[in-house]
């Protein structure tokens, strides 16, 4: 049973930011809905989004999801937009509050983790980040390396 979910669950990712998890140390995660045109829609439909260098920042007490790259709809005609324009991300005021004074700190930053389908609907799942250093870097690699190996040896036993 475990199984179908997950596999239902992958079938609704669009695209995943894997850079944002070794750069940044993950705090939060809040999920948004993206205000996005209908060529666009029919974009990330085709999975031709590219997550790894967006970001998001809150001006005038609205949320913006900023660089990320959404390919121009292939069939699309006049109405396709430009692949990098900020799109507007839909969260509650309360949300947007507790988002601003987390970003007061230093070095914490909005990164998007995920894009997905949900009940027909883009969503985005964003994550309060704070910036890692070279070394921390070299030290998740080296456990990761670690624990493959354990799991290698593990496995013949």
């Amino acid at each position: 049973m475990a199984k179908k979910s997950q596999q239902k669950k992958n079938e609704n990712l669009i695209a995943q930011n894997k850079k944002a998890r070794h750069d940044y140390f993950v705090t939060d995660t809040v999920e948004a809905g993206l205000v996005l045109t209908g060529t666009e829609i029919k974009s990330v439909r085709a999975h031709r989004v590219n997550l790894k260098d967006g970001f998001a920042q809150i001006r005038n007490g609205e949320a913006w999801l900023m660089n990320v790259h959404i390919s121009e709809y292939d069939n699309g005609n006049i109405f396709n937009q430009d692949p990098l324009r900020n799109r507007k991300l839909l969260l509650h005021k309360k949300e947007i509050n507790r988002l601003t004074g987390a970003l007061q700190d230093k070095g914490v930053t909005l990164v998007p983790l995920k894009m997905y389908i949900k009940h027909g609907y883009a969503k985005v799942l964003m994550g309060v980040a704070k910036g890692k250093h070279q070394y921390d870097k070299r030290e998740a690699i080296k456990r990761r390396e670690q624990n493959r190996e354990i799991e290698r040896v593990m496995k013949h036993y």
